[in-house]
């Protein structure tokens, strides 16, 4: 099994540190998703871990071995830092088919990729006339040619239409039930929920979480539960005679907060309050994370802030 391992990485630009100290482990046989505010050193370590930058300390490993050691790389690892990192003029056929000769791939792999991402109508069709969502699977297309043990991808839903987010999800299920281990870097808070089972999470290039993505959103979001009546005054009553913090969404319904179902149903039940609607809410993966880093977003609007 090969994992990317950390200890004790920094990088510095100048007077500005990037990445800060940074030890942890990435284990195969999950997805994990990489989650940071805009500067919070996602992308340098991703260069950090393909040898793309140099750090001023500590070091970062796949398999146990630095990127630079790794023969044949697209072997070992496979990434997607960029999409429109393939020459436009090439068609995409080319593109996968000279990657794979640099690697000593067999000609045939690039075939199979573009079957395997949906490109195969279009394989021969030049770069340049791809739109982005086109460029993203052929991206991916490469990360997987040398059917990697490790696989980096930073921003994979970006530009993919409905049929292909849910293609990507399933992608990424796929490849850690295969053992892999899958690094997934994204700003989608809603996307991560639906393929993430591990999260990393870093706030000015420092460690803020390395948790299972259930148990992270448990620590932070309070659990609520939402309630609908068709007394709703006398609810709302009820609710702060019992010192609960409500809040009224209309229409007969209630969100109450560290609370659970069977005491909402057991005080209504007791007053005599009719609930046409009583279930669990759970907290979500954008309230934890927001919880989490609202104080280490290096840019920030006035509104947010205010948030």
């Amino acid at each position: 099994m090969t994992g990317i391992d950390f200890h004790d990485l920094t990088k510095d630009h100048g007077p500005r540190r990037a990445v800060d100290r940074l030890t942890l482990t990435v284990r195969p046989g999950r997805v994990t998703g990489f989650l940071g505010p805009n500067g919070a050193g996602k992308s340098t370590t991703l260069r950090l871990v393909l040898g793309l930058d140099r750090p001023t300390s500590g070091t970062v490993t796949v398999g146990g071995r630095s990127y630079a050691r790794l023969r044949e790389p697209l072997r070992h690892v496979g990434a997607l830092l960029d999409a429109g990192a393939a020459h436009g003029a090439r068609t995409a056929r080319d593109h996968l088919r000279v990657l794979a000769a640099t690697h000593r791939i067999p000609a045939r792999r690039a075939d199979e990729m573009l079957e395997q991402v949906g490109l195969a109508p279009v394989g021969r069709r030049r770069v340049r006339t791809y739109s982005l969502g086109m460029r993203q699977r052929l991206g991916i297309a490469a990360a997987l040619l040398g059917d990697p043990a490790a696989v980096l991808l930073d921003e994979p839903s970006n530009g993919l239409d409905p049929e292909g987010i849910v293609w990507i999800r399933g992608l990424l299920r796929r490849l850690a039930a295969e053992g892999r281990t899958v690094l997934v870097s994204s700003h989608l808070m809603h996307e991560t929920a639906e393929f993430a089972d591990h999260l990393v999470v870093l706030g000015r290039g420092r460690l803020l979480a390395d948790t299972p993505m259930r148990e992270f959103v448990d620590a932070r979001v309070r659990p609520r539960v939402r309630v609908r009546t068709t007394e709703p005054a006398a609810l709302g009553r009820l609710l702060a005679r019992h010192g609960h913090t409500a809040a009224d969404q209309g229409g007969g319904r209630w969100s109450v907060s560290g609370v659970r179902v069977d005491d909402i149903g057991r005080m209504a039940g007791a007053a005599g309050i009719p609930l046409l609607e009583l279930a669990p809410e759970n907290g979500t993966l954008e309230e934890a994370y927001l919880d989490l880093t609202g104080s280490e977003a290096e840019f920030t609007t006035p509104h947010a802030q205010e948030a």
